[in-house]
């Protein structure tokens, strides 16, 4: 296929204003339709497309073109939308997490068995993360000993992307299946195997927060893990940190050298990133600062579904990384009561 057709289900803020200028930008592929339970967001994401706007899933599913599915409703939504695509023969890419707890994430897995699925962490493709995959693949580090990752934001219980007050789900527990944790940390979890080569988190702990915000999941967390092959990583989510700050940083120390990427922990292009070698002489790296980490992925999905390159990341390893996180936040809450 020269064009591969795109449908997406959930057509809020990250849709609105990451997902479709990502597919906007990104040769052969186009938006084909848009599902919403408020028609009205599917039609506002539809119009200038000529896509199918609708309600119904089933419609979306019988659009003409449609090659592909991306999911990005709440957390608690994702089931039974993958599991009606994923039962069509449809390829789907599904929004991070897999679900709002385990047992929804494990169905998700079941029902997509056999065909073309996806966890959408678009942070796999941001140029600079690409970067520090490739340095560390070639041995530039020498021999890699931690990755340190700061993931925040501030997100009060009224947040809304355009600023007026709403119910915001990812501070419910029920719609979310956490709060900062859930929300930010599985794109670390993610990132430290995607750059080093596979080399995925097998221990995790983490410490709860509830300190500024009155809501009922937690506002700020930290994680502390090793990768099977004995890399540490500590890592820093938050919901209470004044966008203002410094907030965005990834560190991947070596035994040669250290990289750290600033202001690229999140869901648009550019930032910076600086290799320090073992003498303390620093140098900017370079790196594509034009392209968001959501065009590379729909790229990268799009190829997967044209057939013209492979999706190297099986929903099963993106479950049991989902799983670890999860088990570590059953500890935390135990150890609190």
């Amino acid at each position: 296929m020269s064009t591969v057709g795109w449908g997406i289900v959930g057509c809020g803020w990250v849709a609105r204003d990451h997902l479709l200028p990502g597919l906007r930008s990104t040769p052969g592929a186009r938006l084909v339709g848009a599902c919403d339970r408020d028609a009205a967001a599917a039609r506002r994401l539809a119009a200038g497309d000529g896509a199918v706007a609708t309600a119904d899933l089933a419609t979306l599913l019988d659009a003409p073109g449609l090659d592909a599915v991306y999911v990005a409703t709440p957390n608690d939504a994702h089931r039974p939308v993958v599991a009606a695509v994923a039962a069509r023969g449809v390829p789907v890419l599904c929004e991070k997490p897999l679900a709002a707890d385990v047992a929804d994430a494990d169905a998700i897995v079941d029902a997509c068995a056999g065909g073309l699925a996806g966890t959408a962490f678009d942070q796999r493709f941001h140029p600079a993360h690409r970067r520090i995959a490739e340095i560390v693949g070639a041995g530039g580090l020498g021999t890699v000993t931690a990755v340190r990752i700061v993931y925040a934001c501030w997100l009060p219980p009224d947040w809304s992307p355009d600023g007026s007050p709403h119910h915001n789900w990812r501070v419910d527990p029920a719609r979310a299946g956490g709060g900062a944790l859930v929300d930010l940390a599985p794109h670390g979890i993610d990132l430290v195997g995607t750059l080093l080569g596979g080399d995925d988190l097998d221990t995790l702990d983490v410490v709860l927060q509830r300190r500024v915000h009155a809501y009922p999941v937690d506002d700020g967390a930290v994680l502390a893990g090793r990768t099977a092959g004995g890399v540490v990583f500590s890592g820093h989510v938050a919901f209470n940190t004044p966008d203002a700050l410094p907030r965005r940083r990834l560190e991947v120390v070596g035994t040669r050298a250290q990289l750290v990427a600033e202001d690229t922990m999140g869901q648009t292009a550019g930032g910076r990133l600086t290799l320090t070698d073992a003498a303390g002489v620093a140098a900017d790296v370079g790196f594509d600062t034009t392209t968001s980490p959501f065009a590379g992925q729909l790229a990268a999905f799009s190829a997967a579904v044209a057939g013209t390159a492979g999706w190297p990341w099986p929903l099963e390893r993106d479950l049991r990384l989902h799983r670890l996180l999860h088990d570590a936040i059953a500890r935390a809450s135990e150890r609190s009561r």
